[in-house]
């Protein structure tokens, strides 16, 4: 018959309990943290050899092809002083010129927070007046104003979460600013001879700032809404060059010095692996 311990207050361990029966359980208490450490350890090596294709394409450098649509202003430069206002989806805009504008851009995103690219924006649909009064009054003209914008651009991401952002950022590049002039009056020349439209363009620089936010409809597509304000800076004459910027009438380019110019729009952007 087994006998237990008897202690200095008259209690009786059981001799099933002795020494030797506790050791199972001192072991378990020692072993339970180890385990938990070499989890999470082994855990967070397994999520750092996650392969970059199994990665969220934000989480990873990429590129953004994105087209742009939308209205580009300038209030204080309308084409001709009865002319103000533009034509645009949505009526006028100011009282200066305003036209629909399109774009395209090219974003490498190098991390989370930034992305540098380069832009192309064409206005397609330029404000025409029938009833331009130039350098001969008596000459019925229309007159029209394009333009084109060639440059550099970069963002900052301040704002992320799964299925929004926003940004803001720089803009700067070169301008191309064509004033078409066409006379109505007469017949039409042969085309050996010409044609009754003449073409004046004015070449600047401009710098801007843009604020936007971008929607992820999946991994791969976002849309989003960009605002610009730019600075352009056209000369009144050709750099390097003697020749005059005016057609043989003597018209002239409508928009030179400083000019400012305002620019919003819709785009859709598709996310390119690298």
């Amino acid at each position: 018959m087994k006998r237990g311990v008897t202690f200095s207050n008259g209690s009786v361990r059981r001799a099933d309990y002795a020494r030797g029966a506790m050791r199972p359980w001192l072991v378990r208490l020692c072993v339970s943290p180890c385990a938990a450490f070499v989890l999470l350890t082994a855990r967070s090596a397994l999520a750092q050899e996650i392969p970059a294709e199994h990665l969220s394409l934000v989480d990873r450098p990429h590129t953004v092809a994105e087209l742009e649509g939308g209205i580009i202003a300038l209030p204080s430069a309308p084409i001709s002083a009865a002319n103000r206002g533009g034509a645009t989806p949505l009526g006028t805009v100011g009282n200066g010129d305003a036209t629909v504008q399109t774009g395209v851009h090219i974003l490498y995103r190098a991390s989370r927070e930034w992305a540098i690219g380069a832009g192309a924006v064409f206005a397609p649909r330029p404000t025409n007046d029938p009833n331009y009064v130039g350098s001969q009054p008596g000459l019925l003209r229309t007159h029209s104003r394009s333009y084109l914008f060639l440059g550099g651009e970069a963002r900052y991401f301040p704002l992320r979460s799964r299925w929004f952002e926003a940004w803001f950022g720089l803009t700067a590049g070169g301008l191309i600013i064509a004033d078409r002039f066409t006379t109505e009056a007469g017949p039409e020349p042969a085309p050996i001879l010409g044609t009754q439209t003449s073409t004046v363009s004015t070449e600047g620089f401009a710098v801007g700032v843009q604020v936007g936010g971008d929607y992820l409809i999946t991994d791969q597509w976002v849309v989003g809404l960009a605002l610009r304000a730019d600075r352009w800076i056209l000369p009144a004459q050709k750099p390097f060059s003697q020749e005059t910027s005016c057609d043989p009438i003597g018209d002239c380019p409508t928009l030179t010095g400083s000019v400012a110019a305002f620019e919003l729009g819709l785009t859709l952007g598709y996310r390119i692996p690298l």
